[in-house]
């Protein structure tokens, strides 16, 4: 992604090196783990150094990794913030940017104790988006998917979930939370994150009509699709796949919909509730 010289988001929170709690609560687990929770990467790291975890305390070097990746992140969600205002403009609505929270080990949220452990998530009862800029070091290492375009993608991503608080789909959701079973309330989560993957295709789309993706990027998103659908997931972890246990969708639906978003660049196209497919 071409993002050097760009302009920074200045809705960031960085509370790096604060120190915070890390355990996570059942707060956190039901809003975070069941809806919101997420891990998608694909790209090239050559551009872009990642830093090496904060487990102890950081060269000068990986600091200055950690600083790089700080700033692109910022980048990507100044990005989001120009598609969603122009795209909510032409709707005639207006667009409420969210905040990003840089942490490092654990935080406190409006939605509970937070850890890295957690990996980024979107909180709409404070309408932040939450990233331990060491989790870029698991795509990279646990899921095999590094690069630039990782990053940009978690990020739209968790921008996807406040676009659905906006929408007041979250809400709906919470309602839900107490009138269907598990099974079912698993099925709806899956909507959830396979209409996030949409929106995020949505603003890879308007991205990339300002000539700001690489050639590769969006193969390289797919790619990482692929690589972390609950089945694959699943089938890794313990040999095979609990269809009814599933929370952010199969490798296939998740690049289905995110090359839906990325083609259409029509809202309208990801109502991802009412899809036959996925009833």
């Amino acid at each position: 992604m071409r993002w050097t010289g760009r302009r920074e988001s200045g809705n960031v929170e960085d509370r790096r090196g604060m120190g915070g709690p890390i355990a996570v609560g059942g707060g956190i687990v039901g809003v975070i783990v069941l809806l919101l929770n997420f891990f998608l990467g694909g790209g090239d790291t050559s551009q872009l150094p990642i830093p090496q975890g904060q487990s102890t305390p950081m060269t000068q070097e990986e600091k200055a990794a950690e600083d790089t990746l700080a700033k692109f992140v910022r980048v990507v969600l100044a990005e989001t913030e120009d598609v969603w205002n122009d795209y909510f403009s032409k709707l005639g609505a207006d667009y409420q940017e969210p905040t990003l929270v840089f942490f490092s080990g654990g935080t406190q949220s409006g939605c509970g104790s937070a850890s890295s452990a957690t990996g980024p998530f979107y909180c709409p009862g404070d309408q932040k988006l939450y990233i331990d800029l060491s989790f870029y070091n698991e795509l990279r290492d646990r899921f095999g998917a590094p690069g630039d375009f990782a990053m940009a993608y978690v990020v739209a991503h968790e921008v996807g979930h406040h676009i659905q608080t906006l929408m007041g789909t979250t809400q709906k959701m919470a309602e839900m939370r107490q009138r269907v079973n598990q099974e079912d309330y698993n099925r709806l989560s899956v909507m959830l994150e396979l209409q996030a993957d949409f929106l995020a295709g949505m603003w890879a789309h308007y991205t990339g009509n300002k000539k700001l993706l690489d050639p590769d990027d969006i193969e390289e998103a797919l790619n990482a699709a692929e690589a972390i659908g609950d089945d694959r997931l699943q089938k890794e972890a313990q040999g095979y796949s609990v269809p009814e246990s599933f929370t952010h969708g199969t490798s296939e639906q998740r690049k289905y919909w995110f090359t839906k978003g990325y083609q259409t660049g029509d809202l309208k196209q990801g109502d991802t509730f009412n899809d036959p497919s996925l009833r």
